[in-house]
């Protein structure tokens, strides 16, 4: 028994599921089953309700074939029909998870405590919330899900893999079905930018062809389509298969027939038509996250059948694509999930590289600072005093303070996925954050410092005025409110890891820098006129200004809420014209509470065009 923590990872596949237990020391081992590193996805149900699962499942079926489920994790239903029985799918997933377990605390000698699933990329929030459900009922602690191919690109990296922030990468997993995924690494880890799926494209219709192809009638579809001898072809022409890796040529046993050689020819001729899907659906899984081809860190073959030696030729021929299949295909997905996190030594130092942010970065993050820190300070040092029954009272225009206060928000919300790599790669932290959480850390920290600026401003100015803190508060922190809220609604969608925004956090928490240079311009021409009585024979001059301050305001707006220049043509113009009209003593503050709206429409827009509704990935036609 080794001493330290164990960690388990599992990655319960359409047709076969693998583990790997892993060390804190760094080394790692295969939970076996039956000898072998791989156990059958399939399971069978008996005619009592118990539940074989493995190469059980497979010698069960030759008797009752109608109990077999052979993909039970493929069915997106909460309940499938087995031999005319409704049953829970949750059920026959569970009893596979459960035999890993099993296996895996037999080889360990004590109960796993740190388990790590592996999901695909293109999985929802419900088909998660199920899968977690899955893992309560065959007994599992909490769980932690990791994406399939960000499990990949983690064992790549820890391999020695060089893949720097800014890189993209290619994972197609190659396994009862096809799924390519095109993760890029920002600062906070990898990120998926476009995932498509295709069932066919996979082991299992290799499988099948090969089967029709021994069988010499029809395919393989369904238990209800086939008898027990039919189910033991299929699981020996898949044998079969694996066998053809390493030898020229299998006799494969047919039910009630000669037996029958499968060689490379014939593996070729079943499985070329397969893997010219994958191939087409790696270039559209490219196209989809906009990426240039010629410009990717590589494109890596995982799964078990990435092992079939025909799968490089196709790529190139098909697609024009040169992919790397990984060693040991069918495990990268566990062993890389079992690394995440871990502090496992890595291609690279991540520290250095997320210590200083790329200039676009540093701009949009330095403009609204600098902003800020502008307008409040104008705010506090030109105000109007007028005389009052025991002191001179200040006439301020609150709509400095409030877009200060926006500013200060914005600014800090740019830096927070750099705050949570910051807050992951620091030095002596001994707890393991995945990338959703450390940019949910880093969003919710920066909001709630962005908030405690905005306080800052408060009372530093009702101190500096010598007037009373409520109308400072109200006019600092309940512009920022609503932007608040919605970075609330980020930071949770980062921790789910429900959808990761096409390019990424850092590009999606970018504020555009030509709103905040517009709308301060203005803000500050604003409190120039209300100023006017200073420079009595400059009045049309100053008055002007203050028209020409509305406009650039109403400029700013439409900038943030329009992204195209067309609309931004047609529609700025009436708005800044009405801004401008707008521009007096009494009206500022509303004017800067039109754009603190603006702003928080973009982030609302942000979510909805880029998270909850980003543009339909198109599967792959037959």
């Amino acid at each position: 028994m080794r001493s330290g923590k164990a960690r388990l990872a599992v990655d319960c596949g359409t047709a076969t599921t693998s583990a790997v237990v892993a060390w804190s020391d760094g080394s790692w081992s295969p939970v076996l089953f039956d000898g072998e590193v791989s156990l059958p996805s399939a399971v069978l149900v008996g005619d009592g309700g118990e539940v074989l699962t493995g190469h059980a499942a497979w010698q069960g079926a030759v008797a009752r074939p109608g109990g077999l489920v052979p993909a039970p994790r493929r069915s997106a239903e909460q309940r499938v029909s087995v031999a005319g029985v409704e049953v829970e799918a949750t059920d026959l997933v569970a009893a596979t998870v459960r035999r890993v377990v099993v296996e895996a605390q037999r080889q360990v000698g004590v109960p796993v405590e740190d388990v790590r699933l592996v999901v695909p990329a293109g999985w929802g929030p419900r088909r998660r919330t199920w899968w977690r459900h899955v893992a309560h009922r065959a007994g599992l602690p909490q769980s932690r899900l990791v994406e399939a191919p960000v499990a990949v690109a983690e064992h790549l990296l820890a391999g020695g893999v060089r893949l720097p922030v800014g890189s993209v990468l290619v994972v197609c997993d190659l396994g009862g079905g096809a799924e390519v995924s095109v993760l890029g690494r920002g600062e906070a880890g990898f990120e998926v930018l476009a995932t498509l799926a295709d069932p066919l494209a996979g082991g299992m219709a290799v499988d099948e062809a090969l089967t029709a192809a021994v069988a010499g009638d029809g395919t393989l579809t369904g238990p209800e389509d086939v008898d027990g001898g039919r189910w033991a072809l299929a699981a020996s022409v898949e044998t079969a298969k694996r066998a053809l890796s390493s030898h020229a040529a299998v006799s494969v046993a047919v039910p009630s027939g000669p037996a029958v050689v499968l060689n490379a020819q014939v593996l070729e001729q079943a499985a070329r038509p397969v893997l010219q899907r994958a191939a087409r659906l790696t270039v559209e899984a490219i196209a989809a996250a906009e990426v240039d081809a010629g410009s990717l860190a590589g494109v890596y073959c995982v799964g078990g059948a990435a092992r079939m030696p025909l799968v490089a030729a196709v790529f190139a021929e098909e697609a024009g694509i040169d992919v790397v299949v990984v060693d040991d295909p069918l495990l990268a997905a566990v062993r890389g999930a079992a690394e995440a996190g871990t502090g496992a030594p890595t291609g690279e130092p991540v520290v250095a590289e997320v210590a200083v942010p790329p200039l676009r970065r540093a701009v949009a993050m330095a403009v609204p600072g600098f902003a800020s820190l502008l307008l409040v300070s104008h705010m506090l040092l030109t105000p109007t005093w007028h005389g009052g029954i025991l002191r001179p009272v200040a006439a301020l225009n609150w709509g400095e303070l409030a877009m200060a206060s926006v500013f200060a928000l914005v600014a800090c919300l740019g830096a927070g996925t750099v705050l949570g790599s910051a807050l992951a790669a620091r030095d002596g932290n001994s707890v393991s954050l995945s990338p959703g959480v450390q940019v949910a850390t880093g969003i919710l920290t920066a909001a709630w410092l962005g908030v405690a600026v905005a306080g800052m401003y408060a009372v530093v100015g009702s101190q500096y005025i010598g007037t009373e803190l409520g109308p400072f508060l109200r006019w600092s922190l309940l512009p920022v409110a609503p932007i608040l809220l919605v970075a609330g609604g980020l930071a949770l969608i980062a921790v789910l890891r429900w959808r990761t925004p096409r390019g990424g956090w850092s590009d999606f928490l970018a504020f555009p820098t030509s709103s905040v240079v517009t709308a301060t311009a203005g803000m500050l021409l604003i409190q120039w006129s209300l100023t006017a009585d200073r420079w009595p024979d400059m009045l049309v001059w100053i008055d002007l200004g203050g028209r020409v301050g509305g406009l650039l305001l109403g400029i700013g707006v439409i900038t943030a809420l329009v992204s195209r220049l067309a609309l931004r043509l047609v529609l700025g113009a009436p708005l800044a014209i009405i801004c401008a009209a707008l521009v007096s003593s009494r009206t500022a503050g509303i004017l800067a509470v039109i754009y603190a709206i603006a702003v928080t429409v973009w982030w609302l827009k942000q979510l909805w065009t880029r998270i909850i509704h980003p543009r339909p990935l198109s599967a792959p036609t037959p």
